[in-house]
């Protein structure tokens, strides 16, 4: 036990004191208090709300644009109130592209003899961009006034058919789905556990990966045993993730509270002081998965630019939470966002951001956190399993195929 404590001093001590840690611990909850800082300078001289700040700034408004139309159907009579700057009426193609050429309008659409048939119009450009979206608004209004016979009421609803509103039996108030904190605040929780245990687990790698190539490794396995030197290394490193990870989400939390002055939250965005305590433990278990598959592949490559493509396969499952975000936001309930919530490889990352964005079944959150403390137990006892054959590995080359083998033979 002595041993152990003395690794974990050490490690603890050097982790801390690295210039790279400090600017991380202060950089992150320095920038947002500037940003809200100036948030709130821009709001007092402009006299804008800091919504509309921030959606200028995310989404710019933009000016619409003159475009023109050939109808072929002979269906359009008129054009729809309001819209008279945004569309033009062309007799035949050839002047809607000379309009085009000159320059007199920005596009312009065809709309098809069968339209009430198959729908089909042909929009013309003069650019090509296959990663931007059409933009159809005027056309669908032109259509839908066109087809109501001039009813503008009809047309509008013609357009937008429905207007729910959700109505929930419990006491949580829900969340405007047209805030962009609806998305921002999940997204933020996501990609915060994923830098920090990713940060933390690398630090574990690169000490492991360091030790053996100084041949400091070789020493401390004649005095310690594998565990000892791993728990304390584990310990000590996530000691230091940890007090990263308060730091960041305690100040997260207080200028979110403090933002309720600049950005009139409602109690909906607040959030829950639970939180803080589930964040706690997903990340020790989390981080302690991660950091001991990166200690076995620390104690398995002979140096640490080989460790690359270990690497890139374990944080792999990381990556996941990111890849599906949208869903995980939209459909915190569905059955792969609950799959990875309670899988222990994305847990951390998945069920922060569900508990981020609504509230979760605590039998869930138990599950979860249960397969995550079996997983980490597994592997803290199956990496220090490789660290008695380290030794025997050191000059071959690493493959994942080997990894994964003494895995499974040293569990």
């Amino acid at each position: 036990m002595s041993k152990t404590l003395l690794i974990l001093k050490n490690e603890f001590i050097s982790t801390i004191k690295r210039r790279s840690f400090i600017l991380t611990l202060v950089l992150l909850p320095l920038v947002g208090m500037l940003s809200l800082l100036v948030i709130n300078i821009i709001q007092k001289t402009t006299g804008q709300s800091a919504g509309s700040i921030i959606g200028s700034l995310v989404a710019p408004s933009a000016i619409p644009s003159l475009e023109g139309y050939v109808d072929e159907s002979g269906l359009v009579k008129t054009i729809p109130p309001g819209y008279e700057y945004r569309l033009e009426s062309f007799d035949s193609e050839a002047s809607a592209k000379t309009a085009l050429a000159d320059k007199e309008i920005t596009a312009y659409y065809i709309i098809s003899k069968d339209y009430l048939a198959t729908g089909s119009v042909i929009y013309v450009r003069p650019d090509f961009n296959p990663f931007g979206a059409t933009q159809t608004n005027s056309l669908n209004a032109l259509m839908a006034y066109a087809l109501t016979d001039g009813n503008l009421d009809l047309a509008y609803r013609m357009q937008d058919p429905v207007n729910v509103r959700q109505i929930s039996v419990s006491n949580v108030e829900q969340r405007d789905v047209n805030n962009p904190l609806t998305f921002i605040i999940p997204y933020v929780v996501t990609f915060l556990f994923y830098i920090v245990i990713l940060t933390s687990s690398s630090l574990m790698l690169s000490s492991i990966t360091n030790e053996k190539q100084n041949r400091v490794m070789e020493i401390l396995m004649t005095s310690v045993t594998p565990t000892e030197m791993l728990t304390g290394k584990i310990v000590a490193l996530g000691v230091a993730g940890l007090i990263q990870t308060l730091v960041w989400l305690g100040s997260g939390m207080l200028m979110l509270n403090l933002s309720g002055q600049v950005f009139s939250l409602t109690s909906a965005f607040q959030l829950p002081a639970s939180l803080l305590l589930w964040g706690v433990l997903f990340f020790v278990f989390g981080y302690a998965v991660y950091a001991s598959m990166m200690a076995g592949v620390g104690a398995l490559v002979p140096n640490l630019r080989e460790a690359g493509q270990a690497t890139t396969v374990i944080i792999m499952p990381m990556i996941v939470p990111l890849v599906f975000i949208n869903q995980l936001i939209q459909q915190p309930n569905s059955m792969l966002v609950v799959i990875l919530s309670i899988f222990p490889l994305t847990a951390p990352a998945t069920m922060m951001a569900r508990l981020a964005n609504i509230p979760v079944p605590l039998w869930q959150i138990l599950l979860s956190l249960g397969f995550l403390i079996l997983t980490a137990i597994f592997m803290i006892r199956a990496i220090a399993g490789l660290f008695r054959t380290q030794n025997l590995l050191s000059g071959s080359p690493f493959s994942l195929k080997l990894f994964f083998r003494l895995l499974l033979n040293r569990a």
